[in-house]
C-alpha cells in the first residue's frame, strides 16, 4: 500500500477581539498547527467594541467564510456574534467563555468583564518595558560594561538563536543581554566579572547552524562570500572553542538544535531557578 501525501488545503480563520486579539492568535495558531494539511489565512479584527464595527466585520467574513473566534467580554455583542453566525452557517468559539465558566464555577463569583484587562498598567507592565529596553540595548554585545545589571546572558556562536530568545525572555521581564562568540576572540572582561546574572551557553550541532547560515546568506548581496560562515568544519571549531569557554568558567549550555525559542526559553528558566 502506497502513502500519499495530501496536498495543502486552506481556510479561512477569523478572529474578533474587543482588545488587541493575542489570546486568539495564540489560540488559533495552537489549534491549527494540530493539521499540518490545512493551512489557515487569517483574518484579525481588533478592538471591537461596538454593534457598527461588528458589522463591518461581517461584510468581510461574507466575502471569505469560514471559522470564526471571538473574545468578547460585552455579552450583547456576544449574542450578535453567535446569531449572526448561525444564521449564516458558521462554525463560532467565544475562546474566553468556557474559561470563564469554570473560574466562576470555582471561585463562586462572576468576572468582572473587563475589556482588555490583562493588558492594565502596573508594576509587571513596566517591568516588561523595561526588560525589552534593556535587551534591546545589549543585543549582539552592545554595551558589554553594565554585564551585572543583567538577569540573563546569553552566549554563543552565530545563529544559535540568541537574540529571539533574549526578547522572549525580555518580554516575561526579564533583563536579557547576549553576547556573540566568535572563535579566537575572548570574551569581555567585564562577563567574566559579573556574579549577578546567570549566563548560558547556546549551543547546535554544526548540521543545525550550516543550515540556519546557508538560508541567512540568501539574503545578503551578490558579492558575500559564505565560505566558511556556512562550512560545517569551520563551525564545529567555533563550537569547540563555545564548549571550552563554557566549561572554562562553569557556564551552563543548551543544545537548541531542537528546541523552539519557548523551549529554549524554558530550560534557561529552569536553570535560573536552579541557582538562586
Amino acid at each position: 500500500m502506497y502513502s500519499v501525501n495530501k496536498p495543502q488545503s486552506f481556510f479561512h480563520l477569523h478572529m474578533i477581539s474587543d482588545a488587541t486579539g493575542e489570546t486568539l492568535l495564540a489560540a488559533g495558531r495552537a489549534a491549527s498547527a494540530q493539521y499540518k494539511n490545512a493551512r489557515a489565512i487569517e483574518h484579525i479584527y481588533p478592538l471591537i467594541r461596538n454593534e457598527k464595527q461588528l458589522m463591518k466585520v461581517f461584510e468581510e467574513i461574507e466575502e471569505e467564510p469560514g471559522i470564526i473566534l471571538y473574545t468578547v467580554v460585552d455579552q450583547k455583542l456576544a449574542r450578535l456574534i453567535d446569531e449572526r453566525c448561525a444564521s449564516m452557517g458558521l462554525p463560532c468559539v467565544s475562546v474566553l467563555e468556557p474559561v470563564l465558566t469554570v473560574f466562576q464555577s470555582y471561585l463562586g463569583t462572576p468576572a468582572g468583564r473587563r475589556v482588555g484587562a490583562q493588558h492594565v498598567l502596573d508594576a509587571d507592565y513596566f517591568r516588561r518595558i523595561d526588560a525589552l529596553n534593556f535587551t534591546m540595548e545589549h543585543d549582539d554585545g552592545q554595551l558589554p560594561l553594565n554585564m551585572d545589571d543583567a538577569d540573563i546572558v546569553l552566549i554563543g556562536i552565530s545563529r544559535t538563536s540568541k537574540t529571539p530568545t533574549s526578547i522572549y525572555l525580555a518580554n516575561r521581564g526579564i533583563r536579557t543581554a547576549n553576547i556573540p562568540i566568535v572563535l579566537g576572540v575572548p570574551v569581555p572582561e567585564s562577563l567574566i566579572r559579573a556574579t549577578r546574572p546567570l549566563i548560558v551557553g547556546l549551543v547546535a550541532t554544526a548540521e543545525r547552524i550550516s543550515h540556519i547560515r546557508q538560508n541567512r546568506t540568501l539574503g545578503n548581496t551578490s558579492g558575500f562570500e559564505g565560505g566558511t560562515y556556512v562550512d560545517r568544519a569551520s563551525i564545529t571549531e567555533e563550537l569547540a572553542y563555545a564548549r571550552q569557554i563554557c566549561t572554562r568558567h562553569n557556564w551552563p549550555m543548551i543544545d537548541v538544535s531542537r528546541r523552539s525559542i519557548e523551549e529554549t526559553a524554558a530550560a534557561i528558566l529552569a536553570l535560573r531557578n536552579k541557582s538562586r
